[in-house]
């Protein structure tokens, strides 16, 4: 080798030595050494003694109902449970925090074998109900299978009533289903737990209305009658050039049920848009569409003043429907 090499490799063991002996002596590693299982097998598990998941103790009940097999003085029954009053009888300090409704009825005697209730239902077996015993003719089913075809409000999508899905869909803002659909059912808490209404002689309901008490055992007829009450029969129509020259005339054009429930509703939602709030929270316009309709069955809102109007002006302008374009 040169000498070249051999100062360079001199140089390189020099610095290597002077490195390592820069760390200090606790912090030099030793050089680790994996152990096979061939050098130092691992212990092996005693198999006399049991692991900490073996040999659990049993139940309360199960334990309790051994002691009274094994002493004859009967213990609890594992399949339908023990009643309350039975564990009452044992101890006497718990039956004095009882109820006075079980203390008399633990004092009072019972014949033997009978029990009031039970603290769990029936064995499952005892509850399975054959396919034989059921009667049904599509076996694989709980339940007959519906007569075909299907009526028309069978779908999924005509689940609710058609007066409610309409108030929904014009209570809906930017597309927001969901948020109408919980206003609507709001509403209709509102309406199920407020006071009966006492309805106003000088604005009768439609013929055939239930009594008032008996509105809010039903809210989707008190919604019902209210729309219908105050829905318009006709809408007025500007027919251009009847009157010749260009002038246009009134003309009364009678409305569809769908049409006059709409005309209706959105004079409801109009009505209660103009109302002051009572608080804040997400449902405060749905509270206020609520008061609306229950002001309609008692004769207070101003809708009844918008459909009179409307009649009024219908019933004089029902000359005009002779009149031919000219």
């Amino acid at each position: 080798m040169s000498p070249r090499f051999s100062l360079l490799l001199s140089g390189r063991l020099a610095a290597s030595v002077s490195r390592t002996s820069r760390i200090p002596i606790c912090l030099r590693l030793a050089p680790h050494r994996t152990i096979t299982a061939n050098e130092k097998p691992l212990p092996k598990a005693d198999e006399a003694t049991p692991g900490p998941n073996q040999e659990q103790l049993p139940h309360v009940s199960e334990e309790a109902a051994t002691m009274g097999k094994i002493t004859g003085e009967g213990g609890p029954s594992l399949e339908q449970g023990t009643p309350v009053q039975e564990i009452l009888k044992r101890d006497e300090a718990l039956q004095e925090k009882a109820p006075k409704v079980m203390q008399e009825q633990i004092q009072s005697s019972s014949p033997n074998g009978t029990r009031s209730f039970s603290t769990c239902t029936r064995s499952r077996q005892e509850a399975m109900i054959t396919f034989e015993d059921s009667g049904l003719q599509t076996p694989g089913h709980n339940f007959d299978l519906p007569a075909l075809p299907l009526a028309a409000n069978m779908h999924l999508k005509y689940r609710y009533a058609p007066i409610v899905k309409q108030v929904t869909n014009l209570l809906m803002r930017d597309g927001k289903l969901g948020v109408a659909q919980r206003n609507m059912a709001m509403i209709l808490n509102h309406l199920r737990t407020a006071s009966p209404p006492s309805v106003n002689p000088d604005r009768p309901l439609l013929p055939g209305s239930p009594p008032a008490s008996h509105l809010p055992l039903n809210p989707i007829l008190y919604l019902t009658l209210a729309i219908d009450s105050v829905a318009p029969l006709l809408r007025i129509r500007a027919q251009k050039g009847m009157a010749g020259g260009g002038v246009a005339l009134q003309m009364p054009v009678p409305l569809a049920l769908r049409q006059r429930r709409r005309q209706a509703v959105m004079w409801i939602l109009d009505s209660a848009s103009k109302k002051s709030h009572r608080g804040s929270g997400r449902g405060g316009f749905a509270q206020k569409v609520a008061e609306e309709v229950i002001a309609i069955i008692e004769g207070r809102s101003g809708v009844w003043d918008r459909r009179g109007g409307i009649h009024k002006l219908a019933v004089s302008a029902r000359a005009n429907l002779n009149s031919r374009r000219r």
